[in-house]
C-alpha cells in the first residue's frame, strides 16, 4: 500500500510540476518541433520525444534504486536501509523547501549542464524527425530539476530497482498531459499560475519525503529489535 501511495504521489507531483515543467522546457519543445517543420507533424516524432524524455526518467529512477542496494549491501551503511531512507526523505523535504524558496540559499542544481543540453537539443532537428525527437527527449530528461532531482533521491530508497524505475515512471507520466501539448497550453498558462503549481508539487515532494523519513523510522526501530545489530 505505501508502494502505491508513493507511485501515486509521484504522478501527482509530475502533474502539478506540469507547469514548472512547461516554463522551464516549453519553449525548447516548441522550438524544436516548429523547427522540424512539416517533417515534425503527426504522432511519430511525438511519442519518439516524449517516449524517450520519460525511459530517461525511469532509467534514472532504476540506476538511482540500484545505487541505493549497492550502498546498503556493500556494508557502508550496514544492515540500516532505514539510514538511507531516512538520508534520502530528508534530502526530497530539503529539495522541496528549496523549490518554494524556504532555504536561506539556493541548492546546486545537479544534471547535464543546461548550456551542453540546449546545444545539443538545438541541433537534434537536424538527426530527422524520429531520431532527432528522440536525442531531444533524452536531453529534455537529463535537463537539471529540482523536481526530477527529488524523485530521484526517493527512488534511492526504493525496495529494489525496478520499484524505482516505477516510481520515477510514474512522476514522468504526470508530465505527460501538459508536456504533449505543450504548444497550446505554453501560451495560455501564466507565469503566476505556473508558480502555484510548482509549489503545489513542491508540497507533494515535502509529504513524499516525510513518507520516507517515516518508512525509514519504522523500519530502523525493527532493526533494534533483531540480535546482532
Amino acid at each position: 500500500m505505501e508502494g502505491q501511495l508513493d507511485y501515486g504521489l509521484a504522478f501527482i507531483a509530475g502533474l502539478l510540476g506540469s507547469g514548472h515543467c512547461v516554463g522551464m522546457c516549453g519553449s525548447l519543445v516548441s522550438a524544436f518541433f516548429v523547427r522540424l517543420g512539416d517533417a515534425g507533424k503527426g504522432w511519430a516524432p511525438v511519442v519518439a520525444y516524449h517516449g524517450t524524455r520519460i525511459f530517461m526518467y525511469t532509467l534514472v529512477g532504476l540506476i538511482a534504486a540500484a545505487l541505493g542496494l549497492a550502498l546498503v549491501s556493500t556494508g557502508i551503511i550496514g544492515k540500516a536501509q532505514a539510514v538511507l531512507q531516512i538520508l534520502a526523505g530528508t534530502v526530497v523535504i530539503l529539495l522541496g523547501l528549496d523549490i518554494l524558496g524556504w532555504l536561506p540559499m539556493r541548492l546546486p542544481a545537479i544534471g547535464l549542464p543546461a548550456g551542453i543540453a540546449r546545444r545539443i537539443f538545438s541541433n537534434a532537428g537536424k538527426r530527422g524527425p524520429i531520431w532527432g525527437a528522440m536525442t531531444g527527449g533524452m536531453m529534455n530528461g537529463l535537463m537539471p530539476c529540482a523536481l526530477t532531482l527529488a524523485m530521484a533521491v526517493k527512488a534511492t530508497a526504493a525496495p529494489h530497482p525496478v520499484a524505482g524505475a516505477g516510481l520515477m515512471l510514474a512522476f514522468g507520466l504526470g508530465t505527460l498531459p501538459s508536456m504533449i501539448f505543450v504548444s497550446v497550453v505554453f501560451g495560455r498558462l501564466g507565469a503566476r499560475l505556473r508558480g502555484v503549481l510548482l509549489k503545489a508539487a513542491a508540497v507533494v515532494v515535502i509529504a513524499l519525503g516525510v513518507a520516507t523519513i517515516l518508512q525509514g523510522a519504522r523500519f530502523f526501530e525493527v532493526m533494534l529489535r533483531l540480535p546482532n545489530w
